[in-house]
């Protein structure tokens, strides 16, 4: 699915169209009801008779698609008495999987509002949760810690030990006891003991019961989100549990698709039943195109797209493109920098898959906004500046491949205080005072004004895009080619071209202060291109070597269509084939094929066994550079393995090429990381590094509050040794102060930092610069 625009909605905070569900039917104070208006942590009153009644605001943008944040029942509140405490507002603690939150309506609430979507010719998705409900089990040991399993394994009611992974997949799984088989002895408190629905879900034994995650290792997939219940999912009773409570909401509501949340945090073997499971069922129902996304907050591609090949999702939250789109419009990072995002997008390459089905996004409910991104960045350069900006990453992002994804607020300009609750403002008049004194972009209103303005020029920009896009299909679901990057910042060009109409559009976008004038690179010669977006000359002409001169206003766009369709080929391009095996962290072998000749090509990849069996489909690449990574995992080392590449141009003409290549051995694992870190005023106490994933070892991950300091000086700065567990994984960092969150004064630019430690045991940062250096820069 490539034609879908998503406005992502949090409903508590949209619209309110009825007060008489503001408590959720509870009564008593905020602890008990959940509602609050003046507090960002609890209820404030919007719900699906408030987004409903507003659908032809969000039609207006051009929205195909509305994602709602969860909507199933919540626990009101959590943590009570602690100064964690907070309402189930945002929808992910649910006791009850088969209706709809009575804060936010009812279940005939939700039908109707399908229905008036639909009669305006917009999707409905869904947010949904199979990773855990709210927090219902204690422990009677009233401890929390997290206790591995190698300390103690699970045992079945016998009191016999077992490894779960032995079974996650299949159809068996040990009996279990409460009392016997966790290193907790869990239980449900009376006053909870029927609380969600459905009934098995009261049950301790369908659940993890190893105590709190801290996000690294093991306990990534069987600890507690903050004490959320983590549901045991390689038991065959819960997969089946989760495809029947989704099942039913496909088929009696007529929901379009979901976003699944928390993806990375669930058993790959979990993901192979489920989603085919409820892609059948919508099948089956007459769903045809429904389209479910996931949730894995990573950047590293190879990370990233393990869950559309291996987990069979059809596509996940684009975070590679959020960070590259953010450093692009907010920071003025050279564009060599998109380049290189757009050139990976051949990790998604699959046979039934690819990136241009990805959702992308400028920021969210948890990570923040695109607005304060751009103030982070660019501190004091003005609402006029800032209004740029924005617009230039909506203009990034609605014109580049994959599926735009708005956060709600961010077309009226809202800008927030940071992520999580300072990024939930209210669409309608807020009482939150933290709110109300935003200084929000291109408007003089704030939260404590009704948002609904369809003159704002963030929401007029966005609706314009859509205008073009619709009126240029390409735009949207043509092929994409890179064309144009600088090694500062300044111009990126790429072309879009349907593979039926074979008209190529150039886009380029400026991230420099400065007009800016460059040749983009195209496929046809002594051409006209109309000017149908953006400000510029009206019409320009391709030179003999098919050079396009554009020039491009300071942080703004343009897109120029040709006259006429690109020239036909003449005949089949000669094609060559090279396999990198040299021993890589991956498991991956990049498959690249050297296509002569500048036309229009598509190019399939197939791999098997040399001189076995059929040609196994690997994925088509239709730009430059021609390349699949092949997953050989399953492989032994040794293994001969045979590639093809086929080449198809624009006329039909068909041409071929193979390779054999070697499995190789796995590379020798590295076990520390050092991040050196320079500060030119030496000015290094309190700054340190808050560490996060399953690459490190065991008990170095940080709290916010105590950053892991340095283990010393050398001539280039201060050194970080980070003992590691995993060198093949991300290693997730931010620098910073303790508790320190203010760019760039307790915290480094570049929001949240990776490296994969395998591919580089060492790198190199400087104050004030997001770069991540791979060999030490100068001073």
């Amino acid at each position: 699915m490539t034609d879908q625009n998503f406005y992502f909605v949090m409903q508590d905070r949209f619209a309110n169209g009825s007060n008489a569900n503001d408590t959720g039917g509870l009564t008593g104070d905020r602890n008990v009801t959940g509602y609050d208006p003046t507090s960002k942590a609890f209820y404030h009153g919007g719900d699906l008779i408030g987004l409903r009644q507003r659908l032809d605001y969000i039609r207006g943008l051009g929205t195909s698609a509305i994602w709602m944040t969860p909507s199933f029942k919540n626990k009101p509140v959590q943590a009570i008495g602690t100064p964690f405490t907070s309402a189930g507002y945002h929808g992910y603690w649910i006791t009850d999987f088969t209706q709809i939150d009575p804060h936010l309506g009812t279940n005939q609430d939700l039908t109707d509002l399908i229905n008036a979507a639909h009669a305006r010719g917009m999707k409905v998705f869904f947010d949904v949760i199979t990773n855990h409900t709210a927090d219902v089990i204690d422990y009677r040991e009233g401890r929390y810690d997290y206790i591995p399993k190698s300390v103690s394994p699970y045992k079945d009611a016998s009191g016999t030990p077992f490894d779960d992974r032995d079974y996650a997949g299949t159809n068996t799984f040990p009996t279990l006891d409460p009392d016997v088989s966790f290193p907790y002895h869990p239980y449900v408190p009376a006053a909870e003991a029927t609380v969600k629905k459905p009934a098995w879900l009261n049950n301790p034994i369908y659940y993890h019961n190893r105590g709190n995650s801290t996000f690294s290792g093991e306990n990534s997939l069987y600890g507690d989100f903050f004490g959320l219940d983590d549901l045991f999912t390689e038991q065959p009773a819960v997969v089946n549990g989760m495809i029947d409570i989704y099942k039913s909401w496909v088929d009696n509501f007529g929901i379009d698709g979901f976003r699944i949340d928390t993806v990375k945090h669930v058993n790959d073997e979990f993901w192979q039943k489920w989603v085919p499971a409820i892609l059948n069922e919508a099948h089956r129902v007459g769903k045809k195109d429904f389209f479910m996304f996931g949730e894995v907050f990573d950047t590293s591609r190879p990370i990233t797209s393990h869950f559309t090949r291996k987990d069979r999702l059809q596509a996940v939250l684009d975070f590679p493109f959020q960070h590259a789109a953010q450093d692009f419009a907010a920071g003025s990072r050279p564009t060599t920098e998109l380049r290189d995002l757009f050139v990976d997008d051949d990790w998604y390459t699959d046979a039934d898959s690819n990136v241009y089905q990805m959702p992308t996004f400028l920021g969210n409910h948890d990570m923040g906004r695109i607005g304060l991104f751009i103030r982070q960045a660019q501190p004091g350069e003005g609402d006029a500046k800032d209004l740029a900006r924005d617009r230039l990453a909506h203009q990034l992002m609605y014109l580049s491949r994959g599926n735009p994804v708005v956060y709600y607020g961010d077309e009226q300009g809202f800008v927030g205080d940071g992520g999580d609750q300072d990024a939930r403002q209210d669409m309608f008049p807020s009482q939150v005072a933290s709110y109300n004194d935003d200084d929000d972009i291109g408007t003089a209103a704030t939260p404590a004004d009704s948002n609904f303005d369809p003159a704002h020029p963030l929401y007029q920009t966005i609706s314009q895009l859509n205008a073009v896009i619709r009126a240029n299909p390409a735009l949207r679901n043509g092929a994409m080619q890179v064309r144009y990057a600088s090694s500062g910042a300044g111009v990126f060009a790429f072309s879009r071209i349907g593979r039926q109409e074979q008209v190529e559009y150039v886009v380029a976008l400026n991230n420099a202060d400065t007009t800016q004038t460059v040749t983009v690179p195209t496929y046809v010669s002594h051409r006209n291109f109309q000017l149908i977006y953006g400000q510029g000359a009206q019409h320009v002409i391709s030179q003999p070597e098919k050079g396009l001169p554009i020039t491009v206003a300071p942080l703004s766009a343009v897109v120029y269509q040709a006259a006429g369709r690109i020239e036909r080929s003449q005949a089949a391009p000669a094609v060559s084939l090279a396999v990198n095996d040299a021993p890589n962290t991956t498991g991956h072998l990049p498959v690249v094929a050297s296509v002569d000749g500048d036309s229009l090509y598509q190019t399939t990849f197939y791999q098997r066994v040399t001189g076995a069996g059929p040609w196994q489909l690997l994925g088509t690449d239709d730009n430059a550079p021609y390349r699949v990574f092949a997953d050989v995992s399953q492989f032994a080392p040794g293994t001969s393995l045979q590639f093809l590449a086929v080449v198809k141009d624009n006329a039909g003409h068909v041409s071929s090429a193979t390779r054999t290549a070697t499995v190789p051995e796995p590379p020798a694992p590295v076990t520390t990381a050092v991040v050196h870190y320079n500060r030119p005023a030496g000015d290094y106490d309190s700054w340190g590094l808050h560490l996060w994933g399953d690459a490190i070892a065991d008990g170095v991950a940080t709290d916010w509050s105590a950053p892991r300091q340095r283990d010393g000086v050398d001539s280039f700065g201060a050194f970080f040794n980070i003992p590691l567990k995993n060198g093949t994984l991300p290693v997730n960092f931010i620098m910073h102060t303790p508790s320190g969150d203010t760019v760039p004064t307790t915290r480094e630019p570049g929001g949240d930092r990776s490296f994969v430690p395998a591919d580089h045991a060492q790198i190199w940062l400087k104050q004030g610069d997001p770069t991540i250096y791979f060999s030490p820069p100068a001073l």
